[in-house]
């Protein structure tokens, strides 16, 4: 691809990694850029090269993101009101503050209630028009601010909390179903657990002493392994925030949910079939 198609506008669909967040993403693709047509000075065409994504992605959160290129910087809003398409994992029984694994479980739930059938019908609830809070740790604005920078500068009970707002559900599948039973608990709770049995996380007792900057690579939190878990499939509108519909269907449920995966399969046109592996950049920029 030569520079000048480059700068008159492309879409580069990427499947983002987890514990990078989207603005990472887009700078690894800027600098890449910049390294493969030789842009180091001032004047130089493409110095002034304009770059964005279309759809924050959470850091913890994989799949498609779509980095848009010179020209195509014009079509980031109207790629954002794209509908998509999401998978990922619930845990029952407990929630985290931030509605994933950012940080660690900070209450409990019962959750013995849980059946297939009581599953089915709180789904039910969440089609079509809902009305949806935005997560504190979010990319929305308070006050001109995000969100997410006043929750990591204050406690979370001194953050304001966003402006409800109406998401749309196309479609809200429950894939899977994971919940053990008695003697499966019993054989479970008799036996050690690695901290890592689902995610690669941090010891939770270290979380004052790990910077901010740090969060990010060091996931605090772990899922204990005898709380049920929904595999799911959604499509929605613009706007959603699938944490919070953890957070929403873990109440519907009369018991408490967070997000342990999510990845975002579709936006608009594109797909993960489309998507580049971050660290391809250099390759595609090649062909």
């Amino acid at each position: 691809m030569d520079l000048e198609t480059l700068l008159d506008g492309v879409v580069i669909p990427v499947d983002k990694p987890r514990q990078w967040t989207s603005f990472q993403a887009v700078n690894k693709i800027k600098s890449a850029i910049r390294n493969h047509y030789g842009i180091k000075k001032k004047g130089q065409p493409g110095h002034n090269l304009k770059i964005g994504h279309a759809g924050t992605l959470d850091p913890l959160a994989t799949g498609l993101l779509l980095v848009c290129v010179g020209k195509a910087t014009k079509s980031i809003p109207r790629l954002q009101d794209g509908e998509k398409v999401y998978t990922g994992t619930m845990v029952l029984g407990a929630t985290t503050p931030c509605y994933d694994l950012e940080r660690p479980i900070d209450a409990r739930y019962p959750y013995s209630h849980i059946t297939p059938d009581l599953l089915e019908s709180t789904r039910r609830q969440f089609l079509g028009d809902i009305e949806q809070v935005p997560p504190i740790f979010s990319a929305v604005k308070i006050g001109g601010q995000r969100a997410y920078q006043l929750a990591r500068q204050q406690d979370n009970s001194d953050t304001p909390s966003p402006t409800p707002k109406t998401v749309h559900i196309h479609d809200f599948q429950i894939t899977a179903f994971r919940k053990m039973e008695n003697e499966e608990l019993k054989m479970e709770n008799s036996l050690p657990h690695p901290d890592n049995w689902l995610h690669e996380v941090a010891d939770p007792s270290s979380q004052f002493s790990i910077p901010n900057t740090q969060l990010y690579k060091n996931p605090l939190g772990s899922v204990p392994p005898e709380l049920p878990q929904i595999d799911f499939r959604i499509h929605c509108g613009k706007g959603t925030y699938i944490r919070s519909i953890a957070r929403d269907f873990g109440l519907a449920l009369d018991s408490g949910a967070f997000l342990a995966s999510l990845r975002r399969e579709q936006v608009g046109q594109y797909t993960l079939a489309d998507a580049i592996p971050l660290d391809a950049i250099e390759s595609y920029l090649e062909k």
